[in-house]
């Protein structure tokens, strides 16, 4: 993709707010914003040092003020894009902030793509496609997980990791390249087998885990989903109503109340959970009741924990029917109405789970008994790494598809190295490992389309 040259403006800022602001970025933005600013120090922008402010105002074509302004200079390379740019900062209303856009179109400003501004940043070797990409997880990041794990991308330290792969990677294919082009010579041996086979196997767990941390990423960023499931009038929607402080769910004590799910989320612990609220299990005719209880189930199967309320030790029907559906989830079994019920012990071996992944707690949904406790279990079964700044987890599909590409195409080399095949056969794999993983930088040739996917995605002005 080549650079536009053209210099583009756009609404950085949502309006509404009490200040707002248009960013200009090109080889003209100073001229341009110069033609529609006065200085009240009398000094125009294109004699401003970079990393000023200059304070004015914003003069339409017959000299009157649209508003009083801040502006903000940076000078090529030094800036966000790697270009010449402003950043006028105003109030924030609609009509200012479109009044200071039109004046800039007018002046030979071009209106700004989706992400065009992060966009230039990439083509200009600001920063490359996965911190890039950083960039517009950042501003979605809705909780104190996902802010960290953007933040550690955009510092480039998934960048750092991939670096020392494809260092790696690049030492084996020169070990092995190296015996090709001295074929001849029998006795010179460059590359150990036992020592290449050892160090592709490190990379490729490397990989592996991190291709791994995909799901955990999508978790994160989505919100880890969470069923509550039981039968009618057990307490679940009393549950979820208490898990999200507000009236969500509506409680009766009429069976079959809730014929669907209810999803909503929370924050435990800065992590976001997706609570989902479902159909009470139960034998009923009424088909719109039963579709419910279907949908029950596929949440069931969505969710990494399942918490399963209980009024009364279940029947070995229950216990089987829930059985079914948990395999390879999170358990909490929770024992509801404790203000009223006492409970014997409950012999979860039926269930057919590794004891770590169960947990059980009375609570009392409608006293708010053990409440705080079970948010604690909930956050406890997420299992969910340490996340500092300098965490690296994969957050986005591109990234995983890549990763797992080059697991498969290093599985090759390691098989190869086991079967004691042609160095220029393991060292052509080895290449496609090396692409791969440039693909997630862009240090790899990048169509025009996969750019293009990648920041239409983004909001106008960044």
């Amino acid at each position: 993709m080549t650079l536009n040259d053209d210099t583009i403006c756009a609404v950085a800022t949502r309006p509404g707010g009490a200040l707002g602001v248009v960013r200009v970025s090109g080889p003209d933005a100073i001229r341009l914003t110069d033609s529609i600013f006065k200085p009240a120090s009398g000094h125009p922008l294109a004699s401003a040092a970079p990393y000023t402010l200059s304070f004015g105002q914003i003069v339409d074509a017959d000299g009157s003020t649209v508003d009083e302004v801040l502006i903000s200079v940076f000078r090529a390379p030094h800036s966000f894009t790697g270009q010449d740019s402003t950043e006028i900062s105003c109030h924030g209303s609609a009509y200012i902030l479109e009044q200071v856009c039109r004046l800039l179109l007018e002046a030979g400003c071009r209106q700004a793509e989706p992400g065009e501004f992060t966009q230039r940043a990439f083509l200009n070797g600001k920063m490359d496609l996965s911190q890039a990409e950083a960039v517009a997880d950042l501003i979605a990041s809705g909780n104190r997980a996902t802010h960290r794990i953007a933040m550690s991308q955009l510092k480039g330290h998934f960048s750092s990791e991939l670096s020392v792969l494809r260092d790696q990677l690049l030492n084996l294919t020169s070990l092995l390249e190296l015996e090709l082009d001295f074929a001849d010579h029998e006795e010179l041996e460059f590359a150990d087998r036992t020592e290449l086979l050892s160090l592709a196997q490190r990379a490729d767990d490397r990989i592996t885990e991190l291709a791994r941390s995909f799901k955990t990423g999508q978790a994160l960023k989505q919100g880890i989903p969470v069923a509550i499931v039981g039968k009618t009038n057990v307490g679940k929607s009393t549950l979820l109503n208490r898990l999200l402080k507000d009236d969500r769910a509506i409680v009766s004590d009429i069976h079959g109340t809730t014929r669907d799910t209810i999803e909503d989320t929370i924050q435990i612990n800065g992590v976001t959970f997706r609570f989902i609220d479902t159909a009470g299990i139960r034998q009923t005719a009424d088909a719109i009741e039963q579709i419910g209880i279907s949908r029950t189930f596929a949440a069931i199967e969505k969710a990494l924990i399942v918490i399963w309320m209980l009024d009364s030790e279940p029947t070995a029907d229950e216990i089987k029917e829930i059985a079914s559906h948990i395999d390879g989830k999170k358990l909490i079994l929770a024992l509801n109405k404790s203000d009223l019920n006492s409970y014997n012990a409950f012999d979860a071996s039926a269930l057919n789970l590794p004891a770590d992944d169960i947990r059980s707690i009375e609570i009392s949904a409608k006293f708010n008994k053990n409440i705080a406790e079970l948010e604690n279990l909930i956050y406890e079964l997420a299992d969910i790494p340490e996340i500092n700044a300098d965490t690296v987890i994969v957050t986005q599909a591109r990234h995983f598809d890549a990763l797992t590409h080059a697991h498969r195409n290093l599985e090759r080399v390691i098989n190869s190295l086991n079967s004691t095949l042609p160095g220029d056969l393991i060292a052509e794999d080895l290449r496609l490992v090396l692409q791969d993983l440039a693909e997630i930088t862009g240090g790899a040739i990048t169509p025009d389309e996969t750019l293009r996917n990648i920041f239409q995605h983004f909001c106008i002005g960044k």
